[in-house]
């Protein structure tokens, strides 16, 4: 399958502007994700967010090498202190805790969504694309949430998937909607 364009943001905006242009981006990103982190409703283990629909966002504009990196540098700047994760936390503890399985996915998803979605133009394309996103997301959360908090499966997929999808759907419709439309419109012009 051969891809049809570019990445939006990349091809629109970066172009071929320099490396700055794209750090810039990918901090955005990060910024974005993190600011994602506290708009929260707090549930235990896991809270719901805003976070993945940001990964999704990133992968899709970025594009899978500058999408990963963007997420990439979130986990870092949580990792060294800053209070990027939901409920302003930070540190080892986090990404080892019942939500970093979902922290770890992050760079994944943002790469596959950046992968996937550009190889076609159609609305249904883009929702798909991010679709895997949110399972992959959802897979590694689930995994670590098995692990470290409640070592049952059946309670882990309740708590960490159940409670969860109606809101990630949303989001999923969301962010394949804004991107479809922006995609939609620089290809016009």
């Amino acid at each position: 399958m051969e891809r049809l364009h570019t990445p939006v943001i990349q091809s629109f905006v970066i172009g071929q502007q320099s490396i700055t242009a794209q750090v810039l981006w990918i901090c955005g990103f990060a910024l974005l994700t993190a600011v994602g982190a506290q708009l929260e409703i707090p549930h235990q283990p896991v809270p719901y967010t805003l976070q993945t629909f940001f990964v999704l966002m990133s992968g899709a504009l970025l594009g899978k090498r500058n999408g990963a990196l963007s997420q990439l540098l979130y986990l870092m700047l949580g990792l060294v202190g800053l209070p990027v994760f939901s409920g302003w936390g930070f540190g080892l503890a986090r990404l080892l805790g019942p939500t970093g399985g979902y922290l770890f996915s992050f760079p994944v998803a943002a790469f596959v969504v950046g992968y996937l979605i550009d190889y076609h133009r159609s609305f249904l394309w883009h929702l798909m694309s991010m679709a895997v996103g949110v399972a992959i997301v959802f897979s590694l959360g689930i995994v670590q949430l098995y692990a470290v908090y409640s070592h049952n499966w059946a309670e882990a997929i309740a708590k960490g998937f159940f409670m969860f999808s109606w809101w990630d759907a949303l989001k999923l419709f969301a962010a394949a909607t804004i991107y479809h439309q922006i995609s939609s419109r620089l290809q016009k012009s």
